[in-house]
């Protein structure tokens, strides 16, 4: 065992592990790309997993221990309880020992659903609403009475959503034309069309006559008519109105499962506007006229957090005292996590993935569980360095209450704290999955790794900044917490725009710069795509592939997508077999004919300078550059290098890709494009210390390229390379909105005194 760190205020350190029951035992770890990996990791100790991008923390940490802990403890419910829960397989490891309930805490967005908020998935709205119904006068009903999503307490009107849709006609139509000369513009209404068919030979109004000259009874039928029967020659058919139409086939479903042309047409189509029975509050007039100290539920649930937690504490009742005190204890652990500045009524779709995984943690802080393997995808993704001692102090208490924490982090400021390091590397992808370091952060520093030499590398401020070409215009913006704000983007120059979370610079960022013409935003969202899709589809990448092999072969190139001709028919191209087991869970299994190659036998027989196309989709992208040295393949994986996405496989589903994969991938198509504007949110999440420095290089060259690059960051080795800056602040929610400063860095580190400036100052002179 290695020694453990000198006691430190932060640091705390306890006396080394006693015997092999004080360690998980990892023995044979192969999930992945890990080489066979064996460790031993201290438990109730804080440890760190560092490495570059694809190295195999993310396999080691959540494919291989929290998924094998998960999967023994779903195991030891029944079966019919089992197949309500997910499938998970065995990692491919040898064995693991002396593991412990394993809890995720990671920045998957919450569920899309609309019906879901801060208040629901903390339960601080639950709390809230049993407060009400007790002490609330006039008094209406039990806590249900006071749910937008029970029949009881939700606005009848809007059905508790807050918001009611409607359809913008002319967005549907063309008033000036007939049936017949394709007046309906709504998809799947072209003339001729199964629908158009029906509406044309209905017999309510004459196909040749212009929308404009239907009478009031002819538009009503043509919009709104409810389904009713009709005999359309010798065949009875079922009419429906256009609107009535479009809401049953369209608007009925999830926005994410749509194709993307439909999904265009209702962007446009419908027009979302607050609620006018219940102003937006989602809940009926009863719960809404209960009060407690001449405040009603909507309104504790707008207030900011650390508001509402003052308004909470001056509530004082015996009969609930042990809610309140549940209650504020939730709150203030959101205030002191950084969240402050959220309201409960803020639905859970719209936070990022650092506050989702932020606001999973608060659920944890309370728990009287110890002994609990605590696992942790880079916590500080969105945090400003001002947050991040904050959240080192909260990793810290989950330790010394008796847990193994377990972190997979980049930020030094983390690594710092560890209790234990486990180094992976050196590489990434086929170079990557080996251990390179195990123990202390003084051993780390001094073990010559690349994480150890990048420690305490500092990015230094331009010797000289460009000069702007001219400026984009921001005026009067005052979206979510914006206050009146009125700034100037500067062209042809690298832009960073900071502050704390919950400053405002994602609101006005997205809010009036994304969605300008020339302007292309990469950002951290999830790519639409089923689990067929990968970089090689994403990228376009295939299409020459399939080009090449089929010039090679003189055959089809249908034959060498799985999604076509050459797919397997026994997993349908998928390369795995989903086999549903009734009441047992459901198993997913390689597909015993093609095993798992996705291809036909017949396809697998054509090759391309000795390699098959499963074995071609199975290179990495730094592979296939040396077998595509040329043509528009080459010019693709030169995008995919340039962004650091070397180690990815051609193959590799999407849903496998982290945030930050995701957002470079996004930007390898966009530098294709020609574009003038590029917009980045936080692209350094998911980025090694030393991968930062490739970033900066690639975001210099497309300046240099002529383009103007805006990007959004906490990152400070990113706000030191800019050429300007833009502060907002000064704190979050209502605390911020402002822009606290705009210059070059130098002047923000010699004449500022934000958060960000004190932080950017001592980073910098840090640099020997």
């Amino acid at each position: 065992m290695p020694a453990e760190p000198p006691a430190t205020a932060t640091t705390a350190a306890r006396p080394a592990a006693a015997d092999s029951h004080d360690v998980i035992q990892v023995r044979g770890a192969r999930e992945n790309n890990l080489a066979d990996v064996s460790l031993d990791i201290p438990k109730r100790r804080l440890t760190v997993f560092t490495g570059v991008s694809g190295s195999g923390k993310s396999s080691l940490v959540f494919g291989t221990i929290a998924a094998e802990s998960q999967r023994l403890i779903n195991e030891t419910y029944t079966a019919f309880i089992q197949s309500f829960m997910p499938s998970l397989g065995r990692p491919d490891v040898d064995g693991l020992h002396n593991l412990s309930a394993a809890i995720v805490v990671d920045q998957e967005r919450m569920g899309a659903n609309s019906r879901s908020t801060v208040g629901t998935a903390t339960d601080a709205y639950t709390m809230l609403r049993i407060i009400f119904s007790r002490l609330g006068t006039p008094h209406i009903g039990t806590s249900s009475a006071f749910s937008f999503n029970s029949p009881e307490g939700m606005c009848p009107e809007c059905e508790g959503l807050g918001q009611v849709s409607t359809i913008d006609i002319d967005q549907l139509v063309d008033r000036d034309l007939s049936l017949n000369e394709g007046a309906i513009t709504a998809p799947g209404f072209t003339v001729g069309s199964w629908y158009w068919q029906i509406m044309a030979r209905s017999g309510f109004y004459d196909p040749d006559k212009k929308l404009r000259d239907f009478t009031p009874a002819e538009w009503e039928d043509f919009l709104h008519k409810p389904a009713v029967k009709i005999k359309v020659g010798s065949n009875n058919m079922t009419y429906e109105g256009l609107v009535t139409k479009i809401q049953r086939t369209y608007l009925t479903k999830e926005r994410d499962s749509m194709q993307s042309h439909i999904r265009a047409f209702v962007d446009r189509a419908v027009v979302f506007a607050e609620c006018p029975a219940c102003g937006g509050s989602r809940l009926s007039a009863a719960a809404l006229s209960s009060t407690v100290a001449g405040v009603n539920i909507a309104q504790c649930s707008a207030m900011q957090i650390s508001d509402l937690a003052e308004f909470v504490r001056s509530i004082e009742d015996p009969s609930v005292a042990p809610l309140l005190a549940t209650l504020r204890q939730t709150l203030e652990s959101l205030v002191e996590i950084g969240l402050g500045y959220l309201s409960l009524d803020r639905t859970s779709a719209t936070l990022s993935g650092g506050e989702s995984q932020r606001v999973k943690m608060v659920r944890h802080l309370g728990s009287s569980l110890t002994d609990v393997t605590y696992v942790f995808d880079e916590p500080t993704a969105g945090l400003h360095p001002h947050d991040i001692q904050r959240m080192n102090g909260l990793l810290l208490r989950l330790r010394d209450k008796g847990n193994t924490v377990l972190v997979v982090e980049h930020k030094p400021e983390v690594i710092a704290i560890a209790d234990h390091v486990v180094d992976l590397g050196p590489g990434a992808g086929e170079n990557g999955g080996r251990i390179c370091y195990t123990g202390d952060v003084a051993g780390l520093r001094a073990s010559g790794t690349l994480t150890g030499r990048h420690l305490d590398h500092r990015a230094t401020l331009r010797e000289k900044t460009r000069e702007p070409l001219g400026a984009i215009s921001i005026e009067h913006a005052g979206l979510h917490n914006l206050r009146d704000v009125s700034v100037d983007i500067p062209l042809g120059v690298l832009t960073v725009v900071t502050g704390v979370a919950g400053s405002g610079k994602s609101s006005l960022i997205h809010g009036y710069l994304s969605g300008r013409d020339g302007v292309v935003v990469a950002d951290q969202s999830p790519i639409r795509g089923s689990r067929r899709s990968n970089p090689a589809t994403y990228s376009g990448l295939l299409g020459p592939i399939r080009t090449a092999f089929a010039k090679a072969n003189n055959v089809k190139a249908a034959l060498f997508s799985a999604n076509s001709e050459g797919a397997c028919s026994h997993c349908n191209g998928i390369g795995v077999v989903y086999t549903d087991l009734a009441m047992m869970a459901g198993v997913a299994s390689v597909c015993e004919r093609c095993e798992g190659k996705r291809f036909t036998p017949e396809v697998l027989e054509y090759t391309l300078r000795g390699k098959n196309i499963s074995e071609v989709l199975g290179m990495s992208v730094a592979e296939a550059r040396d077998f595509f040295p040329t043509g528009q393949a080459a010019a693709i994986l030169e995008r995919l290098t340039d962004v650091g996405l070397s180690y990815l496989r051609l193959g590799q589903p999407l849903n496998t890709l982290s945030g930050g994969e995701r957002q470079r991938l996004k930007l390898a198509i966009h530098m294709a494009e020609k574009s003038s504007t590029y917009v980045l949110d936080e692209p350094t999440t998911g980025l090694h210390m030393a991968d930062v420095d490739k970033l900066l290089a690639l975001l210099d060259r497309l300046v240099d390229d002529g383009n103007t690059v805006v990007v959004i960051e906490h990152h400070q080795a990113v706000m030191a390379h800019a050429d300007w800056i833009i502060d907002l602040g000064p704190g979050g929610g209502h605390d911020g909105g402002r822009v606290v400063f705009t210059g070059t860095p130098a002047e923000l580190i010699s004449g500022a005194d934000t958060l960000t400036a004190r932080h950017l100052r001592e980073y910098v002179g840090a640099d020997g």
